[in-house]
């Protein structure tokens, strides 16, 4: 590490490692509770127009991670198996003919069980997809209906077939605190996710998002308690079964972490392209944001254009901001980070962020040793006033 520079200019000696992010904008139907970046497809899938705009953004983006290996993909939307099998493999085929992929690099695609055939999964994997991750939200035929889902439980079930099938490596996604859901049905749903024996559960509380249909109506949710009672469900019958809690909402089976998420918790960077992807770029000097646009038909219109009107935000971040940025996402980390970790992403001594370290601590919200930062039990279930510590 260097230290920075004249008026706190970051200087990083080294980058970190790069992954990357591909948005797929396309639904079958919005979710009442989606705040992504997705849209209802009203026609024809303009696949051939996608990929012609996706790889005319990913080119006009190569000067800024020139070199630099990729290890790991992330296919996410939206619902990115609406794509055909030969639209899959030109994408992947265009990565690997522009970005130097790691041989063994973590290639994972979000699918949603309604848009799921047992040929389809196998042509992805066959493309290079080695990791699925499945938007189950639940095996409860009511509460799918109540989430606007397009899918029922006997075909989430024969979609985890099909993926356990095609590829070595499957996440489950599943949401709890449902509307009407009982403590005994949260059970269900897990002891059934639990059942088919994947290497990675995701397990999300929902919450009622503003700019959504459940936030203009919002349904009758479990209260706080009941909320609760299903997450000390969840985590004790989890650690059971054999998998670790490592992240906020992810747990996972030894070995089976998911590489490309942890590159964003450890403030790693990540290339995001496709409308309405965000990436985050170290270079030496600097660390930027860019966001591209949202809406697919001027994104696509604009990617083609090659004059960069296409990016929403392309911004630098400041180095005031660097210590809660980075602890926005370490401390989603049940284990933390190590201390010299602070310094190589952000080019920053400890010492920044030291007073905010020992309010943490003395509210008992953060351990922190010599080696290691990680909030502490209370700290990680009041998360939000854990970070809060590092606003200024």
């Amino acid at each position: 590490m260097v230290p920075a520079g004249p008026g706190g200019r970051t200087i990083l000696s080294s980058l970190p490692p790069l992954s990357l992010y591909v948005h797929v904008p396309w639904c079958v139907r919005k979710c009442p509770y989606c705040d992504f970046n997705s849209h209802e497809l009203k026609k024809e899938l303009p696949e051939q127009d996608y990929l012609d705009a996706l790889q005319a953004d990913l080119e006009q983006a190569l000067p800024l991670i020139w070199g630099r290996q990729v290890i790991s993909v992330f296919i996410g939307g939206g619902t990115p198996s609406l794509l055909s099998a030969a639209a899959l493999d030109r994408m992947l085929a265009m990565f690997r003919a522009c970005l130097n992929l790691l041989p063994d690099a973590e290639v994972t695609l979000e699918a949603n069980p309604g848009t799921a055939e047992a040929d389809r999964f196998a042509d992805y994997a066959a493309s290079g997809v080695n990791r699925i991750s499945l938007g189950i939200q639940s095996f409860d035929d009511r509460a799918l209906k109540a989430l606007g889902r397009i899918h029922d439980a006997r075909q989430a079930r024969a979609a985890i077939e099909f993926a356990q099938n095609a590829v070595p490596r499957v996440n489950l996604d599943l949401m709890y605190a449902l509307p009407g859901q009982s403590l005994e049905a949260c059970a269900d749903d897990l002891r059934q996710a639990m059942s088919f024996g994947t290497g990675h559960l995701s397990l999300y509380h929902l919450t009622l998002e503003p700019n959504t249909v459940f936030a203009k109506y919002p349904p009758a949710l479990p209260d706080d308690d009941l909320g609760a009672a299903m997450q000390d469900l969840i985590t004790r019958e989890t650690g059971t079964g054999g998998w670790e809690r490592y992240e906020v909402s992810a747990y996972a089976r030894p070995g089976q972490h998911c590489r490309h998420n942890l590159n964003y918790w450890e403030f790693g960077d990540y290339l995001g392209i496709g409308p309405g992807a965000h990436g985050k770029l170290s270079f030496h000097d600097r660390i930027v944001r860019q966001a591209r646009l949202k809406n697919p038909v001027s994104w696509m219109e604009k990617a083609v254009r090659r004059d960069g009107s296409h990016l929403a935000e392309d911004r630098e971040l400041p180095w005031k901001d660097l210590g809660f940025e980075f602890m926005l996402n370490a401390l989603r980390l049940k284990e933390g980070v190590e201390r010299g970790s602070f310094i190589e992403r952000t080019g920053q001594s400890i010492l920044v962020i030291e007073p905010a370290i020992e309010r943490a601590v003395a509210k008992g919200l953060l351990e922190a040793d010599r080696s290691r930062l990680k909030a502490t039990a209370h700290g990680w279930e009041f998360l939000n006033d854990l970070l809060a510590e590092f606003l200024d």
